[in-house]
């Protein structure tokens, strides 16, 4: 079983993530290898990996993936040797095969071209489902010379399922072969503010504030929204307070709060004086929230084992133990009195041995919060540690709680 948090997303931002043999690492991920089975969508067999120093690229079996993140993919291998690409096999690459061909009609007129592909993950299998022709998304791929003439020509539905896709080619490789549609597709929309917001994050910040000062208001402000904090600091920073906050007020008092939260405290207290006074004190209230008990977001939905629990006794059962909780990504080693000792990541579960007891694998140098402590102090500590979850514990090492950062994900720590 792939343990696995994301269950779709885009093969441009899965394609450049570590890959690590158990917790070697040993390269980034390349390309995805695809099978065609008729009637359905393609299913990814095998991970292409590039190794650094001229090292030969491995080809790893799906089923010998355990673990894939936000940032990394983690195989079960051991010797990567076995598993050298051959130069001389029949694979059909996604991205090398299928990103940037021409989608065809019955009719062989080219009506779109395709810039992304959507992955799904279903049941320990992952899948190439819609193909992808939003323009915006090859600006993560090349240059930003075309954003003008893109800017004003938004597609709507900028995908099409995999099932509408005739049989690829035989002869499909880098240069040859075409993608060709069983239908036809012509619908279009706008551009989305995420979309639009990937945009600005990559272009230099005289570029990026061209673009922003020429959209209106509603998608200034969706889009303000949508970038990373970095970015909005140096937007709002860069545009008249007065303008900053016409783009807050037309958020919810959440969301203007959290622009706010990235700002330095005399800026955002400035600005704060500008905004609608219907919606100035509900914002101030949600930044005040900062200095809340961290006990009022603590969670007890988490996975706890004693220290001799084996690790099969987990992996075998993980989907019934994981359901329903709020934390799954940890398995906090206590005893019977709830006294903490220790931490295991499903990662290192995952790479241990099927007999191996908790206590041999755990981290017992623990990063925990106190009961007096405050919503800041856990937002500090999740920026500082990087950390998905963290234990709150008394003087005496009792776990009260769990605060998972998924709950806390939209409060950003303060700036002095």
């Amino acid at each position: 079983m792939v343990a696995i948090l994301e269950q779709e997303f885009f093969l441009s931002e899965f394609i450049g993530r570590r890959v690590y043999l158990t917790s070697k690492k040993i390269g980034k991920l390349k390309d995805l290898v695809i099978q065609e089975h008729a009637g359905k969508i393609p299913e990814v067999t095998h991970l292409l990996v590039h190794r650094p120093y001229g090292d030969s690229s491995l080809l790893l079996p799906w089923d010998r993936i355990s673990l894939i993140s936000n940032t990394e993919i983690v195989s079960d291998i051991t010797e990567p040797d076995n598993y050298k690409l051959d130069p001389d096999g029949n694979y059909i690459f996604l991205k090398d095969y299928i990103l940037d061909k021409k989608i065809l009609d019955m009719e062989d007129h080219e009506v779109e071209v395709v810039y992304d592909v959507k992955l799904v993950y279903q049941i320990d299998r992952l899948f190439a489902s819609e193909v992808d022709f939003n323009r915006f998304r090859i600006l993560r791929r090349m240059g930003m010379n075309k954003l003008a003439g893109f800017l004003g020509r938004y597609t709507e539905d900028s995908s099409i399922s995999w099932v509408y896709v005739q049989p690829l080619p035989e002869t499909i490789n880098s240069f040859k072969g075409n993608v060709k549609l069983n239908v036809l597709k012509e619908s279009i929309s706008d551009i989305h503010p995420v979309d639009l917001a990937d945009i600005l994050e990559e272009l230099d910040s005289n570029q990026r504030m061209a673009v922003f000062n020429a959209l209106d208001t509603g998608l200034a402000s969706d889009t303000l929204e949508e970038v990373e904090p970095r970015v909005q600091r140096e937007l709002i920073g860069l545009m008249e307070k007065d303008k900053a906050a016409e783009l807050l007020n037309e958020m919810s008092p959440a969301k203007a709060a959290d622009i706010l939260s990235v700002l330095p405290a005399s800026e955002a207290d400035e600005i704060i004086e500008l905004v609608d006074q219907e919606s100035k004190a509900k914002v101030q209230q949600i930044i005040d929230q900062n200095d809340e008990n961290i006990m009022l977001y603590v969670t007890q939905s988490i996975i706890k084992r004693s220290a001799d629990t084996r690790v099969k006794e987990i992996i075998n059962h993980y989907h019934d133990i994981a359901a329903n909780m709020d934390v799954i990504m940890y398995v906090y080693v206590m005893d019977e009195s709830d006294t903490l000792y220790g931490v295991v990541d499903l990662r290192d579960l995952l790479n241990a041995e099927p007999d191996q007891p908790l206590s041999e694998i755990m981290t017992d140098s623990l990063i925990t919060l106190g009961p007096d402590d405050t919503l800041h102090d856990a937002v500090e500590f999740f920026s500082r540690y990087s950390f998905r979850a963290i234990p709150v514990t008394d003087d005496e090492e009792k776990l009260l709680g769990v605060v998972s950062f998924h709950h806390i994900k939209g409060i950003k720590p303060r700036l002095d």
